[in-house]
């Protein structure tokens, strides 16, 4: 116990002074509470959409005349723009100022909302989709931002972490319950109307009580912007049309081209680039590495269990949307749950230990639900698998999050947390496209899915993810021994 203790606080030490000192003007400390609460309003905000939309997936599929690909689409493209821009994001917060960056991408946000409410096609619907993927590529590393400037010391950023992380997971818990009810009694449309006041609301809290920082010097990479845009634009463009035209298809092969060689070019322009989106010296930190190539995983694990989960739940078991919704509460109760212990755990075992065992957690919770029995309605067994997967996604993505964000240093809040989202983005964009491929092209019947191949595909996601933190840890401790032997 004394060892482990020494890890975490060894962890604590390591912290960047000039992250500890970065701060915003003195606000008391009952205003700073509000402003939390203004901020976490965003990241409760974008998770209760995308939960509510993932709720109502079939409805909207059914409603609109979708195929399964196309409905991968209307969830695909707001991943797209989201991930493709939130390195912009981060970057034009730190040089704009945070808070204005939040205010813009909120209106942006809002307005695409009541776009797609009113979508009568397939097209309509992932064009507006778009739009509220690139204000919320604005928001939520703008949002984050705030949330460090305004917790400046290392203590302060873990709790205020873990509040985030249970926000998101109330989110959940919001979305999936309302995501059942509203489109079993209002229709799919009121998933999207729904959010607008609360956005609306917590855009005025933040306007009246976050303080203006102003933004530092500097360009935006325009250049480098838009080759990773069309980079993860090209990879899920590729999955996706391998799941109806096949993988060796042209669409498929050209999509897949694009993006790969748009993703080398964004590391060429970034290595030349002035005024980088990414400066890639961040990527010489390991715990940033670690972190955001764990998120990565989460992120497509995550997006693609909530895409595929309803549908199998109302598809295979019977289920209507409203109980689809109810027996998902206990992973979304569970996430805040881990979401809360997580600071928690990182504190006494480190957060190199904490890690793994999230994802240990998580990875159970997988291989239960491939194993599960239930053929129709909800089981016993089939929560348990839940209450497994809540916890280990809560444990996971904070301590992933803290890992990556935790000891940026003066001026780089914005591009730490806009990194983070946009892996966890990235993942949810390209990991949903290649399992949607994978899980439409075995079920052999257009249309179709196979939701166990679907599930195993994430299952496997986890488990890399579980490698690179135990290969993380263990290389820590080798660059570490050493020292302690002095």
């Amino acid at each position: 116990m004394t060892r482990i203790s020494a890890e975490a606080q060894s962890e604590d030490e390591t912290m960047s002074d000039e992250a500890a000192s970065a701060k915003v003007p003195t606000r008391p400390r009952k205003t700073r509470s509000v402003a939390m609460a203004g901020l976490a309003s965003a990241m409760f905000l974008v998770i209760l959409d995308s939960a509510m939309v993932n709720l109502a997936g079939p409805t909207i599929r059914t409603g609109l005349g979708l195929s399964a690909a196309e409905l991968t689409a209307v969830v695909g493209s707001y991943l797209v723009a989201f991930a493709g821009l939130l390195l912009l994001g981060g970057r034009l917060a730190d040089v704009m100022g945070a808070r204005r960056v939040f205010l813009t991408g909120m209106g942006v946000y809002l307005a695409t909302s009541v776009v797609c409410a009113l979508a009568t096609s397939g097209t309509m619907l992932i064009a507006a989709r778009i739009g509220q993927g690139a204000g919320a590529a604005l928001v939520m590393p703008a949002a984050l931002s705030l949330v460090l400037a305004i917790h400046p010391t290392p203590a302060e950023r873990t709790r205020a972490l873990g509040i985030w992380g249970a926000v998101a997971g109330f989110g959940s818990l919001i979305g999936v319950f309302l995501g059942g009810t509203l489109t079993q009694v209002f229709g799919w449309q009121s998933v999207f109307l729904t959010p607008v006041p609360f956005g609306a609301l917590g855009a005025l809290v933040v306007w009246r009580t976050v303080p203006s920082v102003p933004g530092r010097p500097g360009r935006f990479d325009a250049l480098g912007a838009i080759t990773i845009s069309v980079g993860v634009s090209g990879l899920a463009l590729g999955m996706v049309t391998a799941s109806d035209a096949g993988w060796s298809s042209p669409g498929t092969v050209i999509g897949l081209a694009l993006g790969v060689l748009s993703l080398a070019a964004f590391v060429v322009v970034e290595r030349r680039s002035a005024h980088p989106l990414v400066p890639l010296r961040v990527f010489r930190r390991k715990p940033v590495v670690t972190a955001n190539l764990v998120v990565l995983l989460l992120g497509g694990t995550l997006t693609s269990l909530f895409f595929f989960l309803p549908q199998y739940q109302q598809q295979v078991l019977g289920m209507s949307p409203l109980s689809t919704g109810m027996t998902q509460l206990p992973i979304a109760g569970m996430i805040i749950v881990g979401s809360v212990l997580a600071p928690v755990l990182a504190r006494r075992a480190g957060l190199t230990s904490a890690l793994p065992i999230g994802l240990g957690t998580l990875l159970a919770g997988f291989l239960w639900l491939v194993l599960d029995p239930t053929t129709s309605g909800f089981s016993l067994s089939l929560l348990g698998a839940f209450l497994l997967i809540g916890t280990g996604l809560g444990l996971g993505l904070v301590n992933a999050t803290a890992m990556g964000v935790r000891d940026s240093a003066a001026g780089e809040s914005g591009l730490l947390s806009g990194l983070v989202n946009a892996a966890q983005q990235l993942g949810g964009a390209v990991g949903l496209a290649a399992l949607a491929g994978i899980a439409i092209g075995a079920a052999g019947k257009h249309g179709d899915i196979a939701f166990t191949t679907a599930f195993l595909g994430e299952a496997a996601l986890v488990l890399i993810a579980l490698a690179v933190s135990l290969v993380s840890r263990a290389t820590g401790k080798r660059s570490a021994a050493p020292l302690a032997a002095r």
